[in-house]
């Protein structure tokens, strides 16, 4: 259902990979709440993925990018206001990469090289894009700019390895930019903690479908996936949210703030059983 949330808005996706991707979600909710968009990604993953179908899809241009070069990215935005008619309103960051991840190298044991690419891509990048927004005055008084994020940024989780400093740095630009791109531009910047998603990259962390699961049993609503996290990020580019700035929101089903469930904990038992009434209705106070 479209309730035209973007009517006459401009937006930038970045990191729209295949039909997995939360970045692809977005495009398509961003589209059918009336804003008009522009896809990138880098050249090999242009080539490689499937944007072109979503670009027909969406008459949406595409302009490839390597998001660490404040080159491409003053390419990117300069020909994004000039495709789609002015300011940009709306932008996400979805882009997050990890070498040491691919090549399995456990956090006690990094490669710094690989150490600086995780930074540089999954972090460092949303500085330089707000930065060159901001020098060529690229987006509009009121926009707003999502970057995605994990709860690893604050809590350690078995297999996230450097993606968490990432993430950590990503939160800290957010509230560091959020301040001086507020106070001057009435633009604000978020983070949104999405559950584990089974996304692209998300398939590359270790034990993925069992930190899923365990999150299922954590969170009282359940993990959020791909397509309510394009719902929300939607919430956050319309004009319904213009005064939430330098947050970092969980969007987890509840998980960010539980310490046990009784079903995460019933892995460790035989049963509900015991935690059931007389009538058989499980008591989860």
């Amino acid at each position: 259902m479209s309730y035209n949330l973007l009517k006459g808005k401009r937006g930038i996706v970045f990191g729209a990979l295949n039909n997995m991707s939360i970045a692809w979600k977005v495009a398509e909710r961003a589209v059918e709440e009336g804003a008009t968009i522009a896809l990138t990604n880098t050249p090999i993953a242009v080539r490689m993925g499937e944007v072109q179908a979503l670009s027909e899809k969406l008459n949406a241009p595409i302009i490839p990018a390597d998001a660490t070069s404040v080159q491409d990215l003053e390419e990117v935005f300069t020909k994004s206001v000039e495709l789609l008619g002015g300011k940009i309103d709306f932008v996400l960051h979805s882009i997050g990469m990890s070498p040491n991840v691919r090549k399995k190298r456990t956090y006690d044991d990094l490669d710094y090289d690989m150490l600086a690419k995780t930074l540089d891509i999954s972090a460092v990048s949303f500085h330089k894009m707000l930065q060159t927004a901001k020098k060529l005055d690229a987006i509009a008084e009121g926009g707003s700019v999502v970057a995605l994020t994990y709860v690893a940024a604050q809590r350690t989780f078995f297999g996230y390895n450097d993606m968490a400093d990432a993430k950590s740095l990503l939160e800290s630009i957010a509230r560091s930019f959020g301040y001086i791109y507020g106070r001057e531009k009435n633009v604000r910047i978020n983070t949104i903690s999405q559950s584990p998603t089974m996304t692209t990259a998300g398939s590359g962390v270790k034990g993925i479908d069992h930190l899923m699961d365990f999150a299922e049993k954590m969170s009282p609503l359940g993990n959020a996936n791909a397509d309510d996290c394009a719902d929300y990020c939607i919430t956050m580019f319309s004009d319904l949210t213009r005064k939430v700035t330098m947050q970092n929101l969980y969007h987890d089903g509840g998980f960010s703030s539980m310490g046990m469930s009784l079903r995460a904990m019933n892995q460790y038992s035989k049963g509900l059983e015991e935690y059931t009434d007389e009538n058989g209705k499980i008591i989860y106070g």
